[in-house]
């Protein structure tokens, strides 16, 4: 199983999000769209939207300069200060995350909730695996303390030996399960990603920088 899970799982679901996602960014170029529900419903956007998109992208990078850099990491999480500050820092910005997420769930998925119209079964899997992915990451940094250190010599090497093709799931395959279901789960969002509006994020209009002003005439009766 845990070929199954550490290296069949991550190479099929990054194939095909960089096969699929750049079919849609050239075939398909308009079909990356979030299409925006703000027009429909904007308090509850914006009181989910800002702590989620801070609270996700800041564990992200973090989870990411582990790996890119993990001998920095390592001078950095060695001193103990410095270990339970970030630590105690993790799991806060995984609250604000989780809150985040589960007012925006609120709001698409509520009852007669307008943005309700606008949202997809896909919308739906998506939202439902962010909320796994976050609530397991915070049991796995409630439970399973010290995640800092150990992520280092456990899926950094993991990671890397995908990364090399030369995939060695050794170090990961002992984990506790919460851990392995953690990773697991991420993958698969990485699976479902290019079939999801989520592909907008790595749309960047470049083109904004340069295209004419855009002049917006309100008409409004009376």
């Amino acid at each position: 199983m845990s070929v199954m899970f550490f290296v069949v799982l991550p190479y099929v679901a990054l194939v095909l999000a960089i096969g699929v996602g750049a079919y849609r960014a050239y075939a398909r170029p308009f079909t990356y769209s979030s299409l925006s529900s703000q027009l429909l419903e904007n308090r509850k956007l914006y009181w989910g939207s800002v702590p989620w998109h801070w609270g996700i992208t800041l564990v992200l990078l973090a989870h990411l300069g582990a790996g890119l850099f993990p001998g920095l990491a390592h001078a950095i999480l060695g001193n103990r200060v410095r270990l339970l500050v970030l630590e105690c820092t993790g799991i806060g910005l995984s609250v604000l995350a989780l809150m985040g997420l589960v007012i925006l769930i609120a709001r698409r998925l509520g009852y007669s909730a307008l943005p309700r119209s606008v949202t997809s079964t896909m919308d739906g899997l998506v939202l439902a695996l962010l909320l796994v992915q976050v609530a397991s990451g915070l049991a796995v940094a409630l439970f399973n303390r010290w995640g800092g250190l150990w992520y280092l010599h456990t899926a950094v090497p993991w990671f890397w030996s995908l990364a090399s093709l030369h995939p060695d799931s050794s170090s990961v395959a002992y984990l506790p399960a919460l851990v392995r279901f953690h990773f697991a789960v991420g993958f698969l969002l990485i699976l479902v990603f290019p079939f999801s509006r989520l592909v907008h994020i790595i749309k960047f209009p470049l083109q904004y920088l340069w295209r004419s002003y855009q002049r917006v005439v309100w008409y409004r009766h009376g």
